[in-house]
């Protein structure tokens, strides 16, 4: 597996990165990783001191995003030799920058099939960080490149079937998989919700709305401060506690301050997976949403197995989560109307109660364990097709 992005920077990627790395090597199957160095964060280069299969490169900073880096490309072969990787039986690829080119030339060398996820929604993404640019030029750009790296694997996978779709409009040739992140739902079923108010000081008896995501503009959290201000005039003591961190962060603050909402908006950063986030989940009281750019929308899953019930507008990846058999309540991008839904659900303990059983029946068909395997049968079938390593060598030719 190759990504421009891991742990310790925390998103999507890298969460489904671990989910599925964790569960093959439980099936008994070795998965080198090959991801950036952060420099001051804790990960160095070259093979991690408690996983020698995790190798870390030295990276570049980026311009447009602080948070991220890129992998120094060149060094990548090297760094395998001296660990000792020679060959691998396939490449999996997750994201579209340093890490495609350098698994195309790996695949070619190798003479090995080569798969990519397409993790991340870039038409939507671009205008974001490059907004100098037409927006225009920018999807047409995004819409290029993603057809041009997509046809040079064996298989594309798509987290959701509504990502599958976009990546089919764009005139991907190469066959489409749909195969989103599972999850465990035992993980996310316990947590101290009591502990975590005592820590930041928030009131037991206070509402509180919950949001976790990276602090964005594509996530689209400007919408929940505008949601959260018709919320208020009816609940004046309501609060958001915005989880996570991110390029967008000082532009949310001045918008809250303009919007007189600095006493309903707890911000608390980046939280532990495994201990703080799972305690943060069960101190709120709903679950929040409103990305338009999700390929599927892990955390929504998160909040489910959590007992939290959702309410969220439901676009591109987030429609294959949000469905009437997950209970969630879907609401139109409309700050008014989401008011009064978040509202509607505060009010009635009832709905409440039916909204988290269905959230405890649904959360048990994203088992992480199933669609780990649907992914191993993936690579079993391109590992032992000699036509899928030939046409991987055509795709690497056709790129170079």
């Amino acid at each position: 597996m190759l990504s421009d992005v891991y742990f310790p920077r925390i998103n999507g990627v890298s969460t489904s990165l671990a989910s599925f790395r964790s569960q093959l090597q439980q099936l008994g199957h070795r998965v080198t990783l090959v991801a950036p160095a952060y420099p001051g964060l804790g990960a160095h280069p070259g093979p991690a001191p408690d996983d020698k299969d995790l190798i870390r490169i030295p990276s570049r900073y980026l311009i447009v995003d602080p948070e991220d880096r890129i992998l120094k490309g060149r060094l990548i072969r090297r760094t395998l030799h001296e660990a000792g990787i020679e060959r691998t039986d396939l490449i999996h690829i997750h994201t579209p920058f340093v890490a495609h080119y350098a698994g195309l030339r790996l695949a070619r060398h190798w003479q090995v099939p080569v798969v990519e996820t397409y993790h991340t929604f870039f038409e939507g993404y671009l205008q974001h960080y490059l907004p100098w640019l037409p927006a225009a030029w920018l999807r047409a750009f995004a819409r290029r490149v993603s057809r041009a790296q997509c046809n040079a694997v064996d298989r594309v996978i798509a987290p959701s079937v509504a990502m599958r779709q976009t990546l089919l409009e764009y005139g991907i040739e190469t066959p489409i998989v749909r195969l989103p992140t599972g999850i465990d739902p035992a993980a996310w079923s316990g947590g101290d919700g009591h502990l975590f108010r005592a820590e930041r000081d928030i009131p037991y008896g206070r509402e509180m709305l919950v949001h976790v995501s990276r602090i964005a503009f594509e996530k689209n959290i400007g919408f929940l401060l505008q949601m959260l201000q018709h919320l208020r005039s009816k609940r004046p003591d309501i609060l958001l506690l915005i989880a996570g961190e991110g390029p967008a962060r000082d532009d949310l603050e001045r918008q809250a301050e303009r919007l007189g909402l600095q006493d309903n908006i707890h911000w608390c950063g980046y939280l532990d997976r495994d201990t703080t986030l799972i305690d943060c989940y069960r101190a709120g009281h709903a679950f929040v949403f409103a990305s338009a750019t999700e390929t599927q929308g892990l955390v929504l899953l998160e909040a489910m197995a959590s007992g939290l019930p959702v309410i969220s507008t439901a676009c591109l990846g987030t429609t294959d989560i949000l469905t009437e058999a997950s209970g969630a309540e879907v609401v139109p991008e409309n700050p008014t109307l989401f008011a009064e839904r978040v509202a509607a659900v505060l009010d009635d303990p009832d709905r409440q109660r039916a909204i988290r059983e269905a959230h405890g029946r649904w959360v048990q068909q994203w088992s992480e364990r199933e669609m780990t395997q649907k992914l191993l049968a993936l690579y079993q079938e391109l590992a032992g097709s000699g036509e899928a390593i030939a046409s991987t060598q055509a795709a690497a030719t056709r790129t170079h």
